[in-house]
């Protein structure tokens, strides 16, 4: 064999290695990699792990593991400081793509509503971010963040606008309050505070009495007519005499929030707390629940009548029958008494 056979020979070898090499490496880079049937599925790193924890979080998502550590070596992910957060895999990725779907933090559209209490919402707020329900919860009843903003423990319920929002997955407590805060302050602008000046309330005020409202009714259009008759009832100094109140107290008296209460009792109507509007005058220390955006703008934009008195309607279920005189309320009161006992409802 001559020496130019020899060269062509090793160029042949050479040619196939370096073809064999770079189907492998093509492979091993571009070659889906993933394990799993649905079309997508999302991996959440905590705060703080290292490159071993990511590892183990998305092994039970990865084909071949070796394929994807080569090429997030390749890629420097191992090096990268920040992994926290939530990433979305979608089936049939390769190892390329799921390195950078990892480096793609995807925020969290986090929703919540009418909640009656701060455990309850820091409870569902950690049911959707890193944050667990007692970080939170200390975090919302930091003295010093109550005092600088004008809040109590009682009425910091109403700092938290139900909406919906986007966070990172791996927002802290303290982050999530700040937002909030935030946001609570670009609620209230200046044309909503000067409607609640006109109405001698102030933004808190307003939240508490809409959280009255929102328990009321869920007929979102009956809700300026019932804001109207408890501003009429403060305005004439009459006790606001709100059965949900009352609820409320019940279920803050007992420590149970988990018990349903459809009928209130006369014996319910002197339980001793500042929440029962029938014993006390004013508006409660603090919302009874977290009322929507449509009951606070329905206190701010108030009907205009002469009504003081309302009652569940039993002809037009979910509305109220409103009155003006208390001979005109009996009759309405007496209706749905009636009904009531007709339906069985002792409780």
């Amino acid at each position: 064999m001559n020496f130019k056979k020899i060269i062509t020979l090793f160029s042949l070898l050479l040619i196939s290695s370096l073809i064999v090499y770079g189907y492998i490496l093509y492979r091993d880079i571009f070659g889906a990699n993933t394990k799993f049937n649905e079309n997508e599925v999302f991996v959440y790193i905590p705060t703080e792990s290292d490159y071993e924890a990511v590892k183990k979080i998305v092994s039970p998502y990865i084909q071949d593991m070796e394929r994807f550590e080569m090429v997030a070596n390749k890629k420097s992910y191992p090096e990268r400081t920040e992994k926290a957060g939530r990433f979305l895999l979608k089936k049939g990725m390769n190892s390329n793509e799921i390195v950078n779907a990892l480096r793609i933090n995807v925020p969290v559209n986090l929703a919540f509503n009418n909640q009656e209490r701060l455990e309850n919402f820091a409870g569902r707020i950690g049911s959707q971010i890193e944050a667990d329900s007692l970080s939170l919860l200390t975090a919302f009843k930091d003295k010093k963040f109550l005092e600088e903003n004008g809040f109590t423990e009682e009425n910091v319920l109403s700092m938290f606008i139900p909406n919906s929002y986007e966070f990172f997955w791996n927002t802290n407590a303290t982050k999530f309050r700040d937002k909030m805060a935030k946001e609570y302050r670009k609620f209230w602008t200046e044309a909503r505070l000067e409607k609640a000046k006109k109405l001698n309330l102030t933004p808190i005020q307003v939240s508490v009495l809409a959280s009255i409202v929102h328990k009321e009714t869920v007929k979102r259009d009956e809700r300026p007519k019932v804001a109207g008759v408890y501003l009429n009832r403060l305005e004439r100094g009459i006790k606001l005499e709100a059965d949900p109140t009352v609820i409320y107290a019940v279920k803050l008296k007992s420590g149970d929030f988990t018990q349903v209460i459809k009928r209130v009792l006369y014996k319910d109507l002197e339980t001793d707390s500042p929440y029962n509007t029938y014993k006390y005058e004013g508006l409660p220390p603090g919302p009874i629940a977290m009322p929507d955006i449509t009951a606070l703008d329905a206190v701010l934009n108030p009907e205009k009548h002469n009504y003081i008195y309302f009652c569940a309607s039993v002809t037009n279920f979910g509305y109220h029958e409103f009155a003006v005189t208390t001979a005109q309320h009996e009759v309405n009161r007496q209706k749905y008494v009636a009904w009531v006992n007709q339906q069985g409802i002792k409780r």
